[in-house]
Parts: C-alpha cells; sequence; structure tokens
C-alpha cells in the first residue's frame, strides 16, 4: 500500500509539474549578460544626457567650449613666450648698450687724458724752443706720481729736459726715495735699490721721459717721494726735486 501511495504521488494527478527548458551554452549566456550591459549603460548614459540638456547643460557645447578654453590657453602661452623672448632681447641690447656706453666714457677719458697730454707738451716744446740759444741747463719736467690699479702699486712719470746749446747728450740715472709711513714708523725706499745693477739709466739730448712701476707693503702709506738725477760717474745728484702723494 505504501508502494501504491507513492507510485501515486509520484506519477498521479497530484504529483509534481515537470518543466521542460533548452539548455544554453555558457559563453552565449555571458553574450546575452554582456550585451543586456552594454544597453542598459548606453541608456543609462543617454538619461544622464537628457537629464543635463533639462537642467541647461549641452555636452557639445561643453566640448566646444573647453576646446576653444584650450585654443586660448595655448594662445596665452605662445604670447608670453614671445614677450619672454622680447623681454630676454630687451636686456641683452640693454646690456649691450650699457658696455657700449663705458667703452665710450673710457675712450672720452682716454681722449682727455691725451688732450690735457698734448697742452703738456705744447707748453713744454714752447719752453724748450724759448729756451733755444740760452746757456744750457738741465730740468725735470711733469713730476707725478700716481696710485696704481693694484693694492700698494703706485706709477712714477717724469720728464727730462735739457735746454740750451745742448752741446753734448746727458748720461746718467734717475733714482727715486719713497718716504713712507708703515705701522706708525716713518721709512724710506730706494727705487731702484741703492747698488743694484738694474739702474734707471738716461741717455738723451733734448728730452727722455722716465716712467715705472714701484710696490710698497700692504698698509703702508706714501708720503712723499723725491726724484734725484745723476750724471754719469757722479756720487751727488745734479738735480733733485720732490713732491707730495695725495692719501
Amino acid at each position: 500500500m505504501r508502494l501504491v501511495r507513492a507510485l501515486r504521488r509520484k506519477f498521479g494527478i497530484a504529483a509534481p509539474r515537470l518543466a521542460v527548458r533548452t539548455h544554453v551554452a555558457w559563453h552565449w549566456r555571458w553574450l546575452l549578460l554582456a550585451t543586456a550591459l552594454a544597453i542598459g549603460l548606453s541608456l543609462a548614459g543617454r538619461i544622464y544626457d537628457v537629464g543635463l540638456q533639462f537642467a541647461g547643460f549641452e555636452r557639445g557645447e561643453a566640448n566646444q567650449e573647453l576646446a576653444r578654453l584650450a585654443e586660448q590657453v595655448a594662445q596665452l602661452r605662445s604670447d608670453a613666450a614671445t614677450q619672454r623672448a622680447a623681454v630676454t632681447a630687451g636686456e641683452r641690447q640693454l646690456q649691450i648698450e650699457r658696455v657700449t656706453q663705458n667703452d665710450l666714457a673710457q675712450h672720452v677719458r682716454t681722449l682727455q687724458d691725451e688732450n690735457a697730454r698734448l697742452k703738456e707738451d705744447l707748453g713744454f716744446f714752447r719752453s724748450l724752443m724759448s729756451a733755444a740759444g740760452k746757456e744750457g741747463g738741465l730740468s725735470i719736467y711733469r713730476f707725478k706720481v700716481e696710485r696704481d690699479a693694484l693694492p700698494g702699486e703706485y706709477r712714477y712719470r717724469l720728464l727730462l729736459l735739457q735746454s740750451g746749446q745742448r752741446e753734448r747728450e746727458f748720461r746718467g740715472s734717475v733714482q727715486l726715495l719713497v718716504n713712507l709711513l708703515a705701522d706708525g714708523r716713518r721709512t724710506v725706499l730706494t727705487v731702484p735699490a741703492a747698488g743694484a745693477a738694474d739702474q734707471l739709466r738716461v741717455n738723451f739730448k733734448y728730452y727722455q721721459r722716465v716712467e715705472g712701476l714701484f710696490q710698497v707693503a700692504p698698509g703702508s702709506a706714501v708720503k712723499s717721494v723725491q726724484v734725484r738725477i745723476f750724471e754719469h760717474g757722479a756720487a751727488q745728484p745734479r738735480l733733485v726735486q720732490a713732491i707730495a702723494v695725495p692719501s
């Protein structure tokens, strides 16, 4: 009886319904799922665009505005680069003009110095001509001592003149006595040193320029310089002249 009841429940009217389904391969299922997902995303994007349009926002116009702004930024960058190049060129031209002005100023100073020297030479030759025919004599003309470029370095200049009949050439040497103040003490520097083989020799009939440099210790102050002209073979100077040196 139990067997009969079981068979009735399984195959009779009260038996469960049998469903027949078509078997679909797994890859087709994934394809359908991907298609449905793509359609859903497309619909979602379209709904989003429609919502933006209702809200007053147009994607196409936004893209155009972005493109316009990008073009404007590129143009501004190009203009800025052009301006920077112009500024750089202007600064370079300004530097060139400054160097040119400095060169011109230096040239003008050189011409002024040369003009002053020519005036002095003119006065010298006038005195030379006025002394012609008179009894000859040796004189020192335009003796100067000035600071040079390097610290403690001094440049001296002088002109030796022999006026009158000038029957013979003057031969001799030049010596400088430099009066210094160093460490609170006064000292004398001889240029060139006494007994030095390299003497300041002179040999002229009319005139001769003498020019040179001497160096003092750092911190020393040159107060005055005395120039002494010795004739060849003489122990005593024939001519002496001293000048003060500005601090």
